[in-house]
């Protein structure tokens, strides 16, 4: 990633390359929970040392000990035990995983909170005890604690800075527990989730809910009216997103254990004032034939082999009645007319629900390298000046937009983000600033949507000169090309069938040749 990042504060990158030294022949996704585990017990431990120290300072060295005191400030009481002071003087001894592990289990036993969260496994046989006290000295060297009172800043974003680099190494595994910051920010912009009900269904490591928190910050807005519930199935990613927000302050609802949001829903009451999400694109193997007459497919049955209609419908099954979503989404599911995806798309239009679609450039995601877009749904689609939107949807091609920061990897700029919210919100709040963009951005109505086979790739609406890409799905391709295949070998035989005849007829290599 670019090395200049606004996650970057001065000394991550010089923590991570003397990290990185440690993990020897250690997989990228493993090592990620041990030094994340570590950076948080190095956090909580730190943030109890100060609180502790003035309370000794102002009350007395007994009262430093009482845990209602720490409890009262939203402080982890973290045992004798357990303070990083005792980890970093036994770092140099065989049995440190050990000693790891114990902390853990105390502070876990002390704060129901943090139950069944924290990596509780570093005395495992094949981790190096002695790269182990060395990555302890090096997560030592940080001071996790601003005295002006931002160490959540600090530790927030020295977490999140380890999280996009692991990301990075993992590729297509990475982002399965973390979306670009960009992407995050942008979604953030545009739906601007000031306070009610926000749920991630697929929260991954709880990107959406810390930009969300910091957005609310930025914007002077009061981020304890924000309620987020999320769900994430992997059990490893779900320990992460719970540690996340608990650096960052934030009481997150991700139910007690990770769940199937499709076949398990933690919250099946819950209506969302906002929803955002980065679902896994065109999974196959969802599950779908056991769900056939589910609630949620108000729009028509999602297919068996591709889940991407099935989480749009989950997203506005939550919806409250002035409820709004934006999520990332595979590009397929703007043209595909497989096994009746074209129809619940076609359905959703009509009933007014879909705001805006944003095609993004290629290389933003660990996970594939393809461009995906950007859908945002809205079952309140009235502006500030009352005028219904339900007839009209913005399109915004953005892929020509971002710079490439490696050979892998692209990001947008905080003018990018700005250029994309700032024509949504001006096409949302009707105050006389918005027109289309040639190229860029177009308000069509949903009779121009329909003349074009309800298809909702932005390059057909807004005049672009950049080439359009591939609209047809993956599956469907693949059909036509099979066909075309086997109709080109049937011609081929045919043909081979002709010559030998011909062949035969004119008696070459036979007694006259």
């Amino acid at each position: 990633m670019a090395k200049n990042t606004s996650a970057n504060i001065g000394f991550e990158e010089k923590l991570w390359a003397a990290a990185d030294k440690m993990r020897s022949n250690m997989d990228s996704s493993e090592y990620k929970h041990v030094v994340l585990g570590l950076i948080f017990l190095k956090y909580i431990s730190d943030s109890f040392e100060t609180l502790h120290d003035k309370i000794e300072k102002e009350e007395s060295a007994e009262e430093s000990e009482d845990k209602d005191y720490y409890t009262a400030e939203n402080v982890f009481w973290v045992p004798k035990e357990a303070r990083w002071n005792y980890i970093k003087d036994n770092a140099k001894k065989e049995e440190i995983g050990k000693i790891i592990d114990d902390a853990m289990i105390a502070i876990e036993k002390e704060n129901s909170k943090l139950r069944g969260v924290l990596e509780k496994n570093y005395a495992r046989p094949h981790l190096d005890k002695r790269r182990l006290g060395e990555l302890v000295d090096i997560i030592s060297s940080i001071d996790l604690i601003d005295h002006d009172n931002h160490q959540k800043d600090i530790i927030g974003r020295v977490y999140e800075y380890f999280l996009d680099k692991f990301a990075n190494q993992e590729g297509k595994g990475g982002g399965e527990f973390y979306t670009p910051r960009c992407i995050v920010k942008l979604l953030v912009e545009m739906i601007e989730p000031y306070s009610g009900r926000l749920y991630d269904p697929c929260c991954g490591s709880g990107g959406m809910f810390v930009q969300a928190e910091l957005f609310n910050r930025e914007h002077d807005g009061p981020s304890d009216d924000l309620v987020v519930y999320g769900q994430e199935l992997n059990p490893a990613t779900w320990r992460l997103a719970k540690i996340n927000l608990a650096i960052r302050g934030i009481d997150g609802k991700l139910g007690e254990k990770p769940a199937d949001t499709l076949h398990t829903d933690l919250h099946p009451d819950l209506k969302a004032d906002f929803v955002l999400a980065n679902p896994p694109f065109n999974v196959s193997d969802w599950g779908g034939e056991h769900l056939r007459n589910d609630v949620r497919w108000k729009y028509g049955t999602p297919p068996t082999g591709n889940a991407n209609y099935a989480w749009m419908q989950h997203f506005i099954h939550h919806l409250s009645p002035t409820g709004i979503a934006g999520f990332v989404m595979a590009n397929g599911a703007m043209s595909s007319n497989t096994s009746g995806e074209g129809e619940i798309r076609k359905k959703l239009i009509q009933a007014g629900l879909v705001d805006c679609i944003v095609a993004m450039p290629d290389k933003l995601f660990y996970s594939v390298a393809i461009p995906c877009s950007l859908w945002f749904i809205s079952r309140d689609r009235y502006d500030n000046k009352f005028r219904n939107r339900h007839d009209e949807i913005l399109f915004v091609d953005a892929r020509k937009i971002g710079k490439m920061v490696d050979r892998r990897h692209r990001e947008l700029s905080e003018e990018d983000i700005k250029q994309i919210s700032e024509a949504y919100h001006n096409w949302r709040n009707t105050d006389g600033k918005y027109e289309d963009i040639k190229g860029f951005c177009k308000a069509a109505k949903i009779d121009e949507v329909e003349k074009n086979g309800f298809v909702l790739t932005p390059g057909r609406y807004v005049g672009t000169e950049f080439v359009e890409e591939d609209d047809e799905v993956f599956e469907e391709k693949m059909k036509r090309l099979i066909t075309e295949l086997n109709q080109h070998f049937e011609e081929s035989k045919d043909l081979e069938e002709k010559i030998r005849r011909s062949l035969s007829k004119l008696d070459i290599g036979g007694k006259n040749g």
